[in-house]
């Protein structure tokens, strides 16, 4: 990989990261606290920022795969792990071991 493909991997791999911890706050933290302890403030503030991360995520995937020459597969790939629970640790380790770079 060169230099400018490194940036864009590391750049994804850090939204990408970041998009998927707040989707564990919204399931295991925010959304407890609105059904279990009637606090529906909770789910709207993380899932405000969620939501934020999440465009900001899907915005990044497209010239992700266009600098690092992915196949329809892996950017599909990408597009999924971003609405599942773990999906975006569960890809960045599958990128790391594909790309052969630690980022």
């Amino acid at each position: 990989m060169n230099t400018e493909q490194v940036k864009w991997a590391k750049r994804f791999k850090w939204i990408s990261l970041i998009e998927g911890i707040s989707f564990l706050v919204l399931l295991f933290i925010a959304m407890p606290l609105k059904y279990i302890y009637e606090l529906p403030m909770a789910v709207t503030v993380v899932g405000w920022i969620h939501g934020v991360l999440f465009v900001i995520y899907i915005y990044v995937v497209f010239p992700t795969a266009s600098k690092l020459k992915w196949n329809f597969s892996r950017t599909f790939l990408a597009l999924i792990a971003s609405v599942l629970p773990f999906g975006p640790f569960i890809f960045d380790r599958n990128l790391r071991k594909s790309q052969k770079v630690e980022l």
